[in-house]
């Protein structure tokens, strides 16, 4: 166990109450709304010239709000010692892991962080022990990557990072080498990816499956709820991508732009019952693999996000994907028949995937096990 994690478990000990810490970005709106309708106190720290969403518009979500010039200043000490005061358990998401740091999270931030801040880094795909890592370990399958363009014999998704935007790719397709450099290096002179970024980019087989994002809530208290819930399926919409798709193919060919797929928002799927046996499965493997590796394991929320597709003749569940922390899927509550169903396991009025994240700090603090899950 980390230096910070054993501070960490001992600042715990003290909590009288309960806030919410929340970053204000990606599914901070999803956070508020779980943490007040379980009667949390909640705190978001917002970035001055983006917080209007949280300070006006949703305020009522939030008892307290702290506005940095920088997100980065969430680490300052008088920043900390604040979230402290208000005994604080602060809910990664995708934001802050981007905006804050993986070094300065796992070292610097001593604030009680719900599920294990070590994992965060694991969604980077070039980091040694990341998602691909996991995946190979749990035994789970996932896409063929490609080592250089040379190799390229089938249709190819080339993952790039944004040169704009740290949060997003610039995902392009190519069927062979010379399509692959003929859109690379339009896509660098058009100022949308760097000569950097795509020597770091990974090129994998596209796989023609229809597209699934299964989301999972892992608990820290396992004797209480069990190892985990499935708490429903959804897909992406993504800018310019969408607009592409919306067209007939002869108008398609007719515009000469790249594609983005920048995810701009989601829409809730089901799965037939009949195959969700094996998504289930991969969600238990993927866990056993991340308490090995990952100790105390994925605590949370957690997204396999991939595609039903045959290999040969037989149908598999392809991962493309990992989100160690909450998706940030707001569509996955209202759309997915999972709520009633976690409603009737657990007892109590299940609405939202967060909703079962609130449950475990509540039953946490109750049985005086937040120790259990924090880091």
């Amino acid at each position: 166990m980390s230096g910070i994690t054993e501070r960490i478990k001992k600042v715990v000990e003290d909590y009288k109450d309960i806030t919410v810490g929340i970053f204000g970005s990606h599914s901070a709106k999803e956070t508020g709304i779980s943490a007040k309708s379980f009667g949390l106190k909640t705190v978001v720290i917002v970035q001055r010239g983006r917080d209007r969403l949280y300070t006006e518009f949703n305020r009522h979500l939030y008892d307290e709000v702290i506005i940095l010039d920088s997100f980065k200043e969430l680490l300052n000490e008088e920043i900390q010692e604040k979230l402290l005061e208000l005994n604080t358990i602060f809910i990664p998401n995708r934001s802050f892991a981007v905006y804050v740091g993986y070094d300065r999270i796992e070292r610097e931030f001593a604030v009680p962080v719900y599920g294990n801040r070590f994992m965060l880094r694991a969604e980077e795909r070039n980091f040694e022990k990341g998602q691909y890592y996991l995946l190979k370990k749990a035994g789970l399958r996932f896409p063929v990557e490609f080592e250089k363009p040379e190799d390229i014999d089938r249709l190819v998704v080339v993952k790039v990072q944004q040169a704009k935007n740290p949060l997003e790719r610039a995902f392009f397709y190519a069927s062979s080498p010379e399509d692959y450099y003929a859109q690379a290096e339009e896509l660098i002179r058009q100022g949308i990816i760097t000569e950097d970024g795509l020597k770091k980019a990974r090129i994998e087989e596209y796989v023609l499956g229809a597209r699934f994002n299964a989301n999972f809530h892992s608990y820290a208290l396992k004797d209480v709820f069990g190892s985990f819930d499935f708490v429903g399926f959804s897909d992406r919409r993504q800018v310019n991508l969408q607009g592409f798709l919306n067209l007939p193919a002869r108008d398609q060919l007719k515009i000469n732009v790249p594609v983005k797929n920048e995810e701009i928002g989601h829409y809730g799927i089901t799965m037939r019952e009949s195959k969700q046996q094996m998504v289930y499965e991969c969600a238990e493997k993927f866990i056993r693999t991340c308490s090995q590796e990952y100790p105390p394991g994925i605590i949370g929320l957690f997204g396999l996000q991939g595609a039903m597709a045959y290999d040969d003749d037989r149908l598999e569940f392809f991962i493309f994907d990992v989100s160690p922390r909450v998706p940030g899927d707001p569509a996955i509550g209202p759309t997915s028949p999972e709520m009633r169903n976690l409603k009737l396991k657990h007892g109590i009025n299940i609405e939202d995937p967060l909703d079962l994240s609130m449950m475990e700090i509540i039953k946490a603090k109750e049985l005086g096990r937040l120790e259990e899950i924090v880091t």
